[in-house]
């Protein structure tokens, strides 16, 4: 038996730029603990299994994988103009809201060009940036971890080529209000693109904060980014979706992977949407959960920011890896950013009675009340 040797480094050369493009870190498996049960609640995934008739549409499409799928994805983007009522030329679909924003990055920005976000936000934002060869502007959220618009708005500049919005905010959970919006979208020059990234709309429950898609008709530099991995519950299928300007749309089809989004993933996407009175009361449910977690942990005595998506966020700062550690030992897997803090996705109401255990006894146990 040879012994295992250590290949040689390899000679090519690779984009200079991949030296500082930050490593995206996904949710860890659950492992279980000290408990009867694991939990993962790290993903932002919904607890909840497709529908029956979701289900189906994926049966019947998996017979056919043979076949390379719609390129243009036209059951879909048919069924998207319908059922939120848009134009079918400003729709635009790609893997997951995550591979149409790289798609946005890369039809608008040139190397040195800027992309401005708010930070802490969607950690894949400085990826899809940073490999598009444009530079990150980050502006720090306000102290309660909502979106500093004014401060945003003030770091455009003449480089400027693109700004997202991400409302509600991942991994901190408030939203931005639709007045704002608006104040903040007429500071913004007409040629620069304005992303808002609505992944986790279905759960905001605020009149405040106004659908985008009535905002996006106003404006001729607004884009807004969706997905069906959330409230949908299609995380495994990756398919996203954004409406902006037609011109914009376009462009981002132009951009896409050729057959990216599969035929299983458009079946069981249209399949969603035609079933959405029965997945509304599943949001419904995951509403009620994330407000009995919210009031719990606050009445423990955290500071949770105000949430408007599936997730809450513990501001741990430098004690986040210790409190994942802690939660990992009892079977709970949490997502922490280190220095900063644990966002816990709302799941099953075991996994979310673990967490409200877990956090009661790391504040007793840290001495913290």
């Amino acid at each position: 038996m040879s012994e295992e040797t250590t290949p040689p480094e390899s000679p090519v050369r690779l984009r200079r730029t991949l030296r500082s493009v930050p490593a995206y870190k996904p949710g860890k498996p659950a492992a279980r603990g000290a408990g009867p049960a694991a939990f993962k609640i790290s993903s932002n995934e919904n607890p909840y299994p497709p529908l029956p008739s979701v289900l189906e549409a994926i049966t019947r499409a998996a017979q056919s994988v043979n076949r390379y799928p719609d390129m243009m994805v036209t059951e879909l983007t048919n069924a998207i103009a319908e059922h939120f009522d848009v134009a079918l030329d400003s729709i635009a679909t790609g893997t997951g809201s995550v591979g149409v924003l790289g798609q946005l990055v890369n039809i608008t920005c040139d190397p040195g060009d800027e992309v401005v976000y708010a930070w802490r936000s969607f950690e894949a934002y400085p990826i899809v940036v940073a490999l598009a060869g444009a530079t990150s502007v980050q502006v720090p959220l306000t102290p309660n971890a909502r979106h500093d618009l004014d401060a945003m708005a003030d770091a455009v500049s003449a480089r400027t080529r693109l700004v997202v919005v991400c409302t509600p905010n991942n991994p901190t959970g408030p939203a931005v209000r639709g007045a704002e919006l608006r104040a903040f979208l007429d500071r913004i020059p007409a040629e620069t693109l304005v992303v808002i990234d609505e992944a986790y709309l279905e759960f905001c429950t605020d009149d405040a904060c106004t659908d985008a898609l009535a905002i996006q008709r106003d404006y001729s530099n607004v884009c807004v980014l969706r997905t069906f991995s959330k409230a949908y519950g299609l995380a495994g299928l990756r398919v996203g979706y954004a409406v902006a300007p037609a011109s914009v749309a376009t462009a981002l089809r132009k951009a896409a992977t050729p057959f990216g989004v599969s035929d299983i993933a458009q079946q069981a996407a249209i399949a969603s949407l035609a079933a959405y009175d029965e997945l509304e009361v599943r949001v419904k449910a995951i509403i009620g959960e994330r407000t009995r977690v919210f009031d719990a942990l606050n009445g423990q005595g955290w500071s949770v920011p105000e949430t408007q998506a599936n997730f809450v966020w513990l501001p741990l700062g430098e004690r986040a890896g210790e409190f994942a550690a802690v939660a990992q030992d009892a079977g709970l897997t949490v997502r922490a950013f280190e220095g900063e803090g644990c966002r816990c996705t709302i799941g099953e109401t075991e996994a979310n009675d673990l967490l409200i255990e877990v956090a009661d006894n790391y504040l007793r146990t840290a001495g913290q009340r």
